[in-house]
């Protein structure tokens, strides 16, 4: 039996990503459909604005890392910017999200990688990009520091993330929305039974913008700074490789 969301952490690392790989496995086929129907398309804004913060005109035909790639939304968004010339990497452990996402990227190299054990050489990557993935990290720690060593001196990160609103009345809607709402929606179209449940209970156990900061800081980065979007539903974080 798949382990249910709420005791992956009491199972250890090592049943988390065996949850994370066999549930995005299974949910693939409709994963952009649903990413772009219960965000109302914001993700589409989310995932440019992420880009433009990778400051990629720095190195226009530099080589960059989109790290737990799905289905290669963040690659195809960079590698549509006019001026940027350079190679992009989509390396993620869910082969067949990969899959479906060479389909819109043929100018994108994908790669089945694991976020924590990552197989290219130290300081190879002018900037990195993830997208709704850190959560998913089994050890985030570790995840970091994988990040900081193949990314060369001076490369930015961009990290993201779903996150909760503080504000009032938009918490409390939008606790309601992703609690019951979504995860009825979700195992609608995708037929999956904890999928969408996974979602809310991995956003409740990710660090808070000021903790996630400082754990970048720990992991070797610099001018790191986090931004607010759309009240809040999501986090923009990034920092220099220092």
């Amino acid at each position: 039996m798949t382990p249910a969301p709420p005791i992956l952490e009491q199972l250890g690392g090592d049943a988390k990503r065996s949850y994370v790989r066999q549930m995005f496995t299974a949910i693939a086929p409709r994963y952009d459909f649903l990413n772009h129907v219960l965000s109302l398309n914001i993700d589409r804004r989310w995932r440019r604005r992420a880009v433009a913060t990778l400051s990629w005109q720095h190195a226009p035909a530099g080589r960059y890392l989109d790290l737990c790639a799905g289905t290669l939304d963040l690659a195809v968004e960079l590698s549509s910017r006019p001026g940027f010339r350079g190679r992009i990497v989509g390396a993620d452990f869910v082969v067949p999200m990969l899959r479906l996402g060479r389909r819109k990227a043929g100018r994108v190299a994908a790669v089945g990688a694991d976020a924590l054990d990552l197989p290219f050489q130290s300081q190879s990557f002018d900037g990195c990009m993830i997208g709704f993935g850190v959560r998913n990290f089994a050890d985030l720690d570790r995840g970091l520091g994988e990040i900081a060593r193949v990314l060369k001196r001076g490369g930015r990160v961009v990290i993201l993330e779903l996150s909760t609103p503080r504000v009032w009345p938009v918490r409390p809607l939008y606790r309601f929305y992703f609690r019951r709402v979504l995860p009825f929606i979700g195992w609608l179209v995708s037929k999956h039974t904890t999928a969408y449940s996974y979602l809310p209970a991995s956003v409740d156990r990710f660090p808070e913008p000021g903790e996630m900061s400082d754990r970048l800081r720990r992991a070797g980065f610099t001018e790191v700074r986090w931004d607010s979007l759309s009240l809040g539903i999501a986090t923009l974080h990034s920092g220099i490789r220092a």
